[in-house]
C-alpha cells in the first residue's frame, strides 16, 4: 500500500479518486485475507472487526500524521472485506459512512438508493453543520452486492489475564456489606469509545468478559444462594443501585452515552440508562426471568416478572411486572415501588426480555 503523503487535508473527490487508484494498484489482497481469517478465527463481530482495522492502519499510516489517508485507507479495507461504505468531502473534511440497517440515535446518515448510511467518524469533528455546509459524495465503488455493518456485539475479545486489574466494590445490603474484587479490563474503555447510542435491545445483550464474568457472577450466584427469587433479585436491585456513584452523561461526556454492563463495572460513575443495563444482565444471568425496560422522558428503569407480582403491577401484554428500580433515588424504593413522580408521567416500554424466545 502506498504510504505517501499525497492526500492532504485539502481534500476533494478528485484526490481521494486519485489515492483509491493507487491503493487497488497495490497488493492488499494478503492483508485483507489476512484481517478476515483473523475475523473469522476469533468470531469478530463487526465492531470489533472495525477497531482491528483501526489499529491496523495506525500502524501503517498513523491518525495524527495524515488523518484524510487514514480515513482512506480504512474505507478501503472496510468495501474490501465486503461492507458498504462510503466517502464524502467538504469544507476540507472527509466523512466516512458504513451501510447498516439498524437504527442508530446518535450519529447523522443519509439515504442512498433506499440504504441507510451512518457516519462513522463523526466523534472526529468538533461541530458539523449539514444545513450550511455541502457534502459531494465520493462515488466510486459499486456498492451492489456488500453487506450491511452490524453495531451487534454479541461476543468480546478474549483479553489476557495479565491485562485486568482488580476494582474494589463494596455496598451494603441492610445490616451486612458485601466486597468484591471484580477483574476488569481497561481495554473496554478502548473498544466502546466511539461506540454509538443502539437500540435497547442490541446495548442490553452486551456480554461481558470471560475474567469479570468469572470474578463476579458466582460470588453474587453464591450471596444469593440461599434467598427466595424475590429477595435475590431485590440484593441485585441493590448492588446496582448503591456500588456505584451516580451521574448524568451530560455531565460526564457532555452528550448521550449508554454504557454497556462491563463498561458499567468499569467507570466509577453511571446513570439510569448504565444501571438498567447492568442490573438486566445480572438478573439475565442468575435467574433468567423475563424483564422490561421502562423508558419515561427523564428516567429509564426495569420491571421484572416473578411468580406473583410485587406492589403496583405493570401490565404488558398479559403478563404482570414487578418495578426493579435499579438507580439510586432520595427514597429507598423496595420492589414494585415505581418512582412517586413518575406515577401520572406516561412510559414507552423499549424493550422486552422473555426466555421463551430464542
Amino acid at each position: 500500500m502506498p504510504f505517501t503523503d499525497s492526500l492532504k487535508s485539502a481534500v476533494t473527490g478528485h484526490s481521494v479518486n486519485t489515492y483509491f487508484e493507487a491503493i487497488a494498484a497495490t497488493a492488499y489482497t494478503p492483508m485483507i485475507d489476512a484481517l478476515l481469517s483473523y475475523k473469522e478465527q476469533y468470531k469478530l463481530d463487526d465492531w470489533l472487526y472495525y477497531q482491528l482495522i483501526r489499529k491496523t492502519i495506525q500502524q501503517i499510516s498513523p491518525k495524527e500524521v495524515n488523518y484524510e489517508r487514514y480515513t482512506v485507507y480504512k474505507w478501503f479495507l472496510l468495501i474490501q472485506s465486503g461492507y458498504g461504505a462510503m466517502l464524502k468531502t467538504g469544507n476540507g473534511r472527509l466523512l466516512f459512512y458504513v451501510q447498516t440497517d439498524e437504527e442508530i440515535f446518535n450519529l447523522p446518515y443519509y439515504m442512498r438508493n433506499g440504504r441507510q448510511y451512518v457516519c462513522l467518524n463523526f466523534h472526529d469533528y468538533n461541530t458539523v453543520d449539514f444545513e450550511k455546509e455541502q457534502f459531494t459524495e465520493v462515488n466510486m465503488i459499486d456498492q451492489e452486492g456488500k453487506k450491511a455493518f452490524t453495531y451487534k456485539v454479541t461476543q468480546l475479545p478474549n483479553f489476557r489475564p495479565g491485562d485486568y486489574v482488580e476494582k474494589d466494590i463494596m455496598f451494603s445490603y441492610y445490616q451486612d456489606d458485601y466486597h468484591f474484587k471484580v477483574k476488569l479490563n481497561p481495554q473496554i474503555k478502548t473498544i466502546f469509545a466511539n461506540y454509538p447510542v443502539v437500540d435497547y435491545e442490541s446495548y442490553f445483550n452486551i456480554p461481558i468478559s470471560t475474567e469479570t464474568y468469572n470474578s463476579l457472577i458466582p460470588l453474587l450466584k453464591k450471596n444469593t444462594g440461599g434467598m427466595s427469587t424475590k429477595n435475590g433479585v431485590d440484593y441485585l436491585m441493590r448492588f446496582t443501585r448503591y456500588a456505584f456513584l451516580f451521574e448524568t452523561d451530560l455531565k460526564i461526556y457532555g452528550q448521550e452515552k449508554r454504557l454497556s454492563p462491563e463498561q458499567t463495572l468499569l467507570y466509577d460513575q453511571s446513570d439510569c440508562e448504565d444501571r438498567a443495563a447492568l442490573f438486566f444482565f445480572l438478573v439475565k444471568e442468575i435467574y433468567n426471568l423475563p424483564m422490561i425496560v421502562l423508558s419515561f422522558p427523564n428516567h429509564v428503569t426495569m420491571a421484572v416478572k416473578f411468580d406473583k407480582p410485587v406492589g403496583k403491577p405493570i401490565l404488558y401484554k398479559g403478563s404482570q411486572y414487578s418495578v426493579c428500580e435499579p438507580t439510586p433515588q432520595r427514597r429507598d424504593l423496595s420492589i414494585g415501588k415505581l418512582l412517586p413522580a413518575l406515577n401520572k408521567i406516561s412510559y414507552e416500554v423499549v424493550y422486552a426480555y422473555n426466555p421463551g424466545n430464542k
